[in-house]
């Protein structure tokens, strides 16, 4: 009676209600981006073709160069972001890795810890010139 419930085809698959969900919402996503394409105006004007930068004026050209150390401080906060991911990780598994993660983690921050003296210590972080 068991086989013949799970090999029955009246039985809803347990994914149904979930592709049910992702058909109706990229239904009603195309529908309303359709409705707004067509509904919607299309008259443009100066202050609406103008380029837009938090509701204040533009101060400079858009295509100047940035500073190096912008870029720098992306990649440090990139990098400081996945090493916080990796310490989730590592507590959630702490009970299985015992004295071994310890260890392992004492080394990776021992590791963070030179690399961000040396950030410091080349003034990668500081922004005077």
């Amino acid at each position: 009676m068991q086989d013949m419930v799970l090999t029955d085809s009246r039985v809803l698959n347990p994914y149904f209600p979930l592709l049910l969900t992702f058909i109706t919402t990229f239904g009603l996503t195309a529908a309303v981006s359709g409705l707004s394409l067509f509904l919607g105006p299309h008259k443009g004007n100066l202050a609406k073709n103008q380029a837009y930068e938090c509701g204040l004026p533009m101060q400079s050209n858009a295509r100047q160069r940035l500073s190096v150390k912008f870029y720098l401080t992306a990649i440090l906060f990139i990098l400081f972001d996945i090493e916080t991911v990796f310490m989730y990780l590592w507590a959630v598994a702490f009970d299985f890795l015992k004295w071994f993660g310890v260890l392992e983690m004492g080394f990776f921050v021992f590791t963070l810890v030179l690399g961000y003296l040396y950030v410091l210590k080349r003034g990668a972080l500081s922004w005077e010139t």
